[in-house]
């Protein structure tokens, strides 16, 4: 997804002159060659995640598009007063793109982690959210992004599913797996969605799938829970409940039960690798599967 990234942001370097890119150090050699093209559209300002936000805010104020990119610790977490300030409340947008989120970097440690980057901007402005669950879904959601002036984020992962499941850019749910007319509905948020699918096989559920968590699709998601039981289980590759209050806005004229997954609370203090994590927080298919089918069971 990093490699789709450059590429995307690239060409709408050389495409778009309103392009902008901000990093502080972050995949500096990656876009080297770029740089030299476009000295004044990307700006490496060096290991100051703040000012990349504000440089980012200025930029936007001047009428071009700026994309930030870093780690999501560092991107969001670290710079989010900036976040708050520089861009939100001088009305302006601008598209930050992450690497490492929740605990792909676990290999370097807590500092490298940020499984609350999207409920911190749930706090800031009406942030659209793209989670992207495949390489091939960067590009398009990047240059929809960069078309409008409206805060983003894009969040990209190191793992991914195996195909695409549907448009990459509509923001709907995509229904993947039909269950029966009573089924639970599973919800599966970007790369989530292949370790759900090996968690219900064999069940009889519904799975849908969305790259778009913000906004959500209230619309999509009603439309499935009246074709269903009013079960449903959110699984998200962040925070545990990050989008348990948009389901209970879509369903709150209706009584319904709802199990939302995703990284647990508590710091484990470990390093390990990202599978360990997904382990240990109960996401692997494994632990979705002894999670959901608790839950669905009469």
């Amino acid at each position: 997804m990093r490699d789709a990234f450059t590429r995307a942001a690239t060409g709408l370097l050389d495409d778009d002159p309103r392009t902008a890119v901000v990093l502080a150090d972050i995949s500096a050699d990656a876009f080297a060659p770029a740089a030299r093209r476009h000295p004044d559209r990307v700006l490496n300002v060096g290991i100051r995640e703040q000012l990349m936000i504000g440089v980012a805010g200025g930029l936007a104020l001047t009428g071009l598009r700026p994309i930030a990119h870093s780690y999501a610790p560092f991107l969001v977490d670290r710079a989010y007063e900036q976040v708050k300030l520089d861009l939100d409340h001088q009305g302006v947008g601008a598209v930050l793109v992450s690497i490492g989120g929740s605990y792909d970097a676990s290999a370097e440690g807590r500092t490298h982690m940020s499984p609350g980057d999207v409920a911190l901007l749930d706090t800031a402005g009406q942030w659209t959210v793209h989670v992207p669950g495949h390489a091939d879904e960067v590009g398009p959601l990047l240059r929809a992004a960069a078309a409008h002036d409206h805060p983003v984020y894009l969040r990209l992962g190191a793992r991914a599913n195996r195909g695409l499941p549907g448009d990459a850019v509509s923001g709907r749910l995509v229904t993947v797996r039909r269950g029966s007319g009573g089924a639970p509905v599973v919800v599966a948020v970007g790369p989530m969605l292949d370790p759900v699918l090996a968690a219900v096989d064999g069940q009889d559920v519904t799975v849908a799938y969305t790259n778009t968590p913000r906004p959500f699709d209230v619309t999509g998601l009603r439309m499935l829970v009246d074709q269903a039981a009013p079960v449903v289980v959110l699984v998200e590759p962040y925070l545990a409940g990050t989008s348990s209050h948009l389901v209970g806005e879509a369903l709150a004229d209706r009584p319904y039960r709802l199990l939302a997954l995703g990284v647990g609370r508590r710091e484990l203090h470990r390093y390990g690798s990202p599978a360990d994590h997904d382990r240990w927080h109960g996401l692997d298919p494994a632990g979705l599967r002894r999670s959901i089918s608790r839950f669905i069971t009469p």
